[in-house]
Order: C-alpha cells, then structure tokens, then sequence
C-alpha cells in the first residue's frame, strides 16, 4: 500500500507552537492523550486539501516546510488533520510544496474529469512542453506547466501554481496563497498573490511578489528579487544581484557581493504606511553579512534579530 504524505509548515527555527521538531524523528502523545484540532496533537495539512493551504499557516517570508506521515488517531479539521502520531520527512522548501500542490491538482483534475488530462475550467490543468508555446489557466486549484524554450505559463486561479523551466519564458500567477516558479535564463517570474512566493533561478531574471507576507527569490546572476508586500522578504544568492524589498516591516538579504534595498516606513496613518527612508547597501561580508536578513530602522540597515 502507498504510504500516504501530508505537509506542514515550521517556523524558522522548525517549531511549531513552539514544539521543536526534528527531520526523521517521530513523534507521539503520551499514552491516555487524544488529538484534537487546533488543541492537542500533531498537525499536518490533509492529503485532500492543496499543499499549498501550509502558506496559511506559515507564510514563504519566514516558514519551513516538511513532508510528514501521520499515524495513530487522526482527525478531521477544515484544510488540515490531527493525530497522536507524526514522522518529519525530508525538508523541502517552497519548491516542494509547489510541485506536490501541482501533483494534486491533476489528481483532482483526474477524479472529476478522467476524460481528459487537460482542463482551462476549475480544479483544472494546462500543460505544455512545446517549443515557443504557452500554458494559460484562469481556473480556481489549477496549475499551468510549461517547460517550452520562450514559452509562458499564466495562471490567475485560486491556491494555483503557474511553472516555467524553459528558457526566456515566464510565469505569471496573481491568485491567492499560490506560486509562480521559473528556473529558465533570462525569464520571469511574477506573483501577486497573498502569502504566496516568486522563485526564479535563471540568470538575467526577476522574481517579483506583490502580495502580504509573501517571498520573492532568485538565485540567478544579476538578477532581482522584487517584493512590495508588507511583512515580506526579498532574497538573492546570484552574483551581483538586488534584492528589494519595500514594504512595511520587510526584509531582504543576499550573498556577498549582491546588494540589498529596503524601505523603512512609518505607522499606518489611516491610509497607509507612510515611507519614511530608503536604505541600501553592497553586501561586503563585514559591515552588512551575507546571507543575513535586513531591515530599514532610524534610516539605517540593521540586522534582523532571530
């Protein structure tokens, strides 16, 4: 029988309710114990609901994400279930939760069409592997794939994902708490999605996140990370690349020699959060640290205290 995976979301430091969880043990409640949702238990997101509901939980600007199996006594909750029995699988970042949101989203394509692999309507798929071509899908739960040299995947569905590995393409996503992943040179990746992340690998590219607690990343070579949602997260890894990010209580980060820009703003006023600075910087290793998380204070970059 096929083991069944679920996922879940950790903090930064992979705790959960302040549980400190480790990959590869199991965890189980003492003996007399009942799980209970939302009180007592090991949590996971349920193996019918999308993947990507863990970004509800814990947003791509500071969250972990595992696979799980889940044992003992279950029980039901809206979009995620409880059991007195949890295993912590391998770690497997938003990337992992964006191909398992797509596997399911085909299983759930499959079930209530198995008529056809391929769908523009709700809980549906577009899939195209062609050269210079395109995958839309404005379909709620929908994924568009496309792995096309200059091709594009556009998807502006609800919990969607919208993926491109082909090279000069892009992918476009503005649904809520969905993915926008593109790993082709000289490509896009957009998203203006709550909760939801931009990831882009290419060089020459831009990952640009719009949405609330949300993350944009791009590990290219003179590339941009864009993110002007509040409480949000901006990253670069690529040489001499920018990571920006300019809304309120934002951050950014980079390698050595990459450059970060973040905004610092005030109070909301009742109309917005007013800007008050923008900060910049070269990341030298030695005055502003690699790999670091920064944000705008007083006019000055400061560490992020984890």
């Amino acid at each position: 029988m096929e083991k069944k995976i679920n996922y879940k979301g950790f903090d930064k430091d992979l705790k959960c309710r302040g549980f400190q969880y480790r990959c590869g043990e199991t965890y189980k409640l003492p003996n007399g114990e009942k799980p209970e949702i939302c009180s007592n238990g090991f949590h996971a997101i349920a193996e019918d609901e999308s993947p990507l509901n863990v970004f509800g939980y814990y947003a791509p600007s500071d969250g972990r994400y595992c696979e799980v199996e889940m044992g003992g006594k279950i029980r039901k909750g809206d979009d995620k279930i409880v059991g007195s029995e949890i295993k912590i699988g391998a770690e497997i970042g938003i990337a992992g939760i964006v191909k398992a949101h797509i596997e399911w989203v085909k299983k759930q394509l499959i079930k209530d069409h198995p008529e056809t692999a391929t769908n523009t309507g709700y809980k549906s798929a577009a899939t195209n592997t062609g050269y210079q071509s395109a995958a839309t899908n404005t379909g709620d739960y929908s994924a568009a794939t496309n792995t096309g040299y200059k091709s594009a995947a556009t998807n502006t569905g609800y919990n969607s994902a919208a993926t491109n590995t082909g090279d000069q393409s892009a992918a476009t996503n503005t649904g809520y708490k969905s993915a926008a992943t593109n790993t082709g040179d000289q490509s896009a990746a957009t998203n203006t999605g709550y909760n939801s992340a931009a990831t882009n690998t290419g060089d020459q590219s831009a990952a640009t996140n719009t949405g609330y607690k949300s993350a944009a990343t791009n590990t290219g070579d003179q590339s941009a990370a864009t993110n002007t949602g509040d409480y949000s997260a901006a990253e670069v890894s690529g040489k001499d690349s920018v990571a920006i990010a300019t809304g309120y209580d934002s951050k950014a980060r980079g390698a050595r020699g990459c450059a970060i820009v973040v905004a610092e703003r005030g109070e909301w006023d009742g109309k917005k959060y007013p800007l008050l600075a923008i900060c910049a910087a070269i990341v030298d290793g030695e005055t502003i640290k690699e790999n670091t998380w920064y944000t705008a204070k007083n006019g000055k970059l400061v560490e992020v205290k984890e």
